[in-house]
């Protein structure tokens, strides 16, 4: 029995040196794969973060401007009951403008087309939409600032800025919303068209208005705003021929004081353009000034700015007048159709000169747009007060007139030998010699004249019996 475990145990001690030879490199097989497979696994997380994070950072550059646009909407946006505005929707600028259709369309600008529109409750508007190329070149941020400032802007000769659009989206929506003014443009009367005229009082008073509106622009609100494309196609003509500045939305915003602001880029309609200006890219308020005065002119005359049917090349409505406005002699460019009804030649003088004064080649030599409507009141002014001492002199003259007529009556009457009172009954007998009464009229005669209205002038007419008159004559040569 002891023999037989001594057996087993010996067999036990010679197979285990076998079994523990062959046992390291089987067992560095498993271990050599595990680290194989950790390897690709992690390699391919690697990957799949790699094309995660690129897919992300694709999706979200597409998709962060859309948020920041969105955000930029949000935030910031435009209050219009504060504002004292109206916000539109795009949907009602379509419908009211016919999809912005051709027959619709007003006018074209720097900043887009004007549409006119019909709204049920506000009646017609006129609607400014942006174009492509402004939409592109002002950000919301800056559209917001404009409602801002042009809310502000309330004056008779201004434009009224009714409400606004500024929807997100393709289509683009930065859309002003004015007042409607019906009767056109001053160029439309200056050129005449479809038989338009003004009489001289009636060009005074739109130049008045038109030079209120401006000088608020300048004066009355902070910042203060330079137009930049003063001319008559922007100044309408409301009820009343009361003028109306447009087109001042989405200008530049003036200096403060007296200083000028350097301009990178030249704005403006060529013969209208500030040369001072033009040269030095400036900007003051007397480049709005300098573009007033050649208004003043073509007022007096009703010739463009720019004359190009002549042989001289650009010749400027300046050139022209200056000479006859110098010499006094305004009746030389005065408008035709001034002169086929009366008109008050010297006021017109008086705005010419002025005209003058305004594009004086140093800007600050000009005149403030404050200055000129209150030179042309002025005058406007002197000339009714005029013509209203003229009158009173006038009727007082006719009461005198009439009064004396009465008396040579009566005293006619006395001496009349039958004391009958009609005239055509009347006759005289002195020393048997018969005279048939002279009768005398003093009548008012109206004399038109080119510089005023008409002055009142007694005339002295005489009635004699001829027949009388021969028979007398015969005695006395018989």
């Amino acid at each position: 029995m002891v023999k037989r475990y001594e057996l087993l145990a010996s067999a036990a001690a010679a197979t285990s040196p076998a079994v523990s030879g062959n046992s390291p490199e089987e067992s560095q097989k498993p271990d050599h794969s595990h680290h194989k497979y950790m390897r690709g696994a992690i390699i391919i997380v690697v990957f799949s973060i790699l094309v995660g994070f690129s897919f992300f950072f694709c999706i979200w550059k597409k998709v962060l401007p859309i948020f920041k646009h969105r955000l930029s909407l949000t935030k910031g946006r435009l209050k219009a009951e504060s504002l004292m505005l109206r916000s539109f929707q795009l949907e009602e600028l379509e419908r009211a403008t016919k999809n912005f259709s051709e027959d619709c369309l007003l006018g074209s600008g720097a900043f887009g087309n004007v549409y006119k529109g019909t709204f049920g409750k506000e009646g017609t508007l006129a609607i400014k939409r942006a174009n492509d190329a402004a939409s592109y070149q002002l950000s919301i941020e800056e559209f917001r600032n404009e409602v801002r400032l042009l809310s502000k802007v309330k004056h008779r000769n201004l434009v009224g800025l009714v409400g606004f659009c500024e929807e997100a989206g393709a289509k683009g929506a930065k859309v002003l919303v004015y007042e409607y003014v019906p009767h056109g443009s001053l160029l439309d009367y200056i050129m005449g068209r479809g038989g338009r005229s003004l009489t001289w009082r009636q060009r005074v008073n739109i130049a008045i208005g038109a030079a209120k509106g401006i000088a608020h622009l300048h004066d009355g609100i902070t910042p203060s705003i330079i137009h930049r494309d003063i001319k008559p196609s922007n100044i309408l003509v409301g009820d009343g021929y009361e003028a109306k500045v447009s087109d001042f939305g989405l200008v530049k915003t003036g200096p403060v004081g007296d200083q000028s602001h350097v301009s990178s880029q030249i704005k403006g309609t060529p013969g209208y353009l500030d040369p001072a200006y033009c040269s030095s890219f400036h900007l003051s308020p007397f480049s709005d000034v300098y573009s007033f005065g050649v208004i003043l002119l073509q007022l007096v005359s009703a010739r463009p700015a720019v004359d190009t049917t002549r042989n001289q090349s650009n010749y400027h409505i300046i050139e022209w007048a200056r000479p006859s406005i110098e010499s006094g002699n305004i009746e030389e460019i005065l408008d035709a159709s001034l002169l086929s009804e009366p008109c008050n030649t010297e006021i017109m003088l008086k705005m010419a000169n002025l005209g003058l004064r305004c594009v004086v080649k140093t800007p600050k030599q000009r005149p403030t747009m404050k200055q000129v409507w209150q030179e042309l009141e002025d005058a406007l002014y002197a000339a009714d007060n005029f013509i209203h001492k003229r009158d009173f002199t006038s009727r007082d003259s006719r009461r005198s007139i009439a009064g004396s007529r009465q008396s040579i009556d009566q005293q006619g009457s006395h001496r009349s030998m039958d004391n009958y009172n009609d005239y055509s009954q009347s006759f005289v007998s002195v020393d048997g010699v018969g005279f048939q009464r002279f009768r005398i009229e003093m009548d008012s005669q109206s004399f038109t004249n080119t510089s005023f209205r008409y002055f009142e002038t007694p005339s002295l007419s005489i009635e004699v019996d001829k027949n009388n008159l021969r028979g007398i004559l015969e005695e006395d040569f018989s």
